[in-house]
């Protein structure tokens, strides 16, 4: 099994709650994680048909069947178990009872909110980082980690990652998207989602991809809801605060991984990723991906923002820890060129002394620090998080 850093907090969570409930996207390693954290409990998977007849005909009976607690796999295919745990969980007082796994984020977050408050810990996985990765002996280039994406499977099994993501969109398509909205023609979603792939790092404009998708706005957005519910994609939101300027509203969006990004631009080889014209935006989704990544196998919230104003001022990310503003650029290039700096020193002088330092991460292998910012190699970007 490869290590996994969110194993620290999952077992931490599970000393102080009855219940820990681990979501992420499908073949994030959810399964593994939790069944090699807690090998002693019973695990059930609620995908599998039987199981989840007898789970909706008697929730009470078949809960019984486990006094101790129990893993239960995809519990978004049997929400009404949710309130039955409740109950056992009340009456028990134990902590660390049951472990549920989620790849629906909507629906497990409503009925987690309705039957569990206040007795579960969230815990959000994504696939692998390449800390994690190099820690199993797994070392990438800029290009193969974008290529390959971070499902563990690819690298457990030597998959070939074009297939692999081929198979996972059908797989997604065919068995999430159907029960998650009505789709009259999924011919019309594939092509959403290859005109979509290509506004990566750009800010959300639902009537442009409709123009181009032949559907409504309306539609678009509802689309793009789901890819966020069943963690196909994050949206960055902008930093709230205007500083006194109009600051655009609009997210952006990145994909939670790159392999199957590359698998929607029709990139299947490491020669055509270098020279396709998005390259830069993949790269962007890299980084601000290893950072959402980082905060999340803490157990935090991410607190990453972007920030660009009218007059085209822009900040590829910002961190905010507490009271202080760090802004983070993202570069592409291997070599360093001084203004590169430019958006980091609006920034300094727009935040004042909210401003505690400043990064700039790029594709090469010169780290220095310059004045009050410091040059990172994308390896190391989440240094750019532990600030002291």
């Amino acid at each position: 099994m490869f290590k996994r850093f969110i194993e620290k907090k999952l077992k931490k969570q599970a000393e102080d709650y009855p219940v820990v409930s681990v979501v992420g996207p499908r073949q994030s390693g959810k399964t593994t994680l939790v069944c090699h954290t807690f090998p002693n409990k019973p695990y059930i998977n609620l995908e599998a048909l039987d199981i989840q007849e007898l789970a909706q005909t008697d929730p009470r009976g078949f809960l019984q069947s486990y006094p101790e607690g129990a893993i239960l796999d995809e519990i978004q295919r049997v929400p009404q178990l949710l309130s039955y745990i409740q109950v056992i969980v009340d009456e028990q007082e134990k902590k660390g009872m049951f472990i549920l796994t989620g790849s629906h984020q909507l629906e497990l977050q409503q009925a987690i909110s309705q039957s569990l408050e206040g007795r579960t810990a969230l815990l959000t996985l994504l696939p692998m980082s390449l800390q994690e990765l190099h820690l199993s002996g797994i070392d990438l280039s800029l290009d193969e980690a974008i290529f390959q994406g971070g499902y563990p499977r690819i690298f457990k099994d030597g998959l070939n990652p074009t297939k692999a993501h081929r198979n996972y969109f059908q797989t997604y398509i065919e068995r999430d998207l159907r029960q998650l909205v009505q789709v009259k023609d999924l011919s019309q979603f594939q092509k959403f989602m290859r005109v979509f792939v290509g506004r990566i790092g750009q800010l959300v404009n639902a009537e442009g991809i409709a123009n181009d998708v032949g559907v409504s706005s309306h539609t678009i957005k509802e689309w793009i809801s789901i890819l966020e519910a069943s963690f196909v994609i994050i949206r960055l939101q902008p930093y709230f605060e205007n500083f006194g300027k109009r600051a655009v509203k609009s997210p952006k969006i990145y994909f939670t991984d790159l392999g199957l990004a590359t698998y929607l631009l029709g990139i299947e080889s490491l020669t055509q990723l270098a020279r396709d014209p998005l390259r830069g935006n993949l790269v962007e989704n890299l980084v601000v991906l290893e950072l959402f990544k980082y905060r999340y196998n803490l157990g935090m919230d991410p607190q990453l923002y972007f920030f660009r104003d009218a007059h085209g001022h822009e900040v590829d990310l910002i961190f905010q820890s507490g009271r202080e503003l760090i802004p983070i650029e993202i570069k592409a290039a291997q070599t360093f060129h001084s203004d590169f700096f430019n958006n980091l020193r609006f920034f300094e002088t727009l935040a004042g002394e909210r401003f505690k330092k400043g990064f700039l991460i790029y594709a090469g292998s010169q780290e220095q620090r310059v004045e009050r910012f410091e040059i990172l190699n994308f390896l190391h970007a989440t240094h750019a998080m532990q600030i002291k």
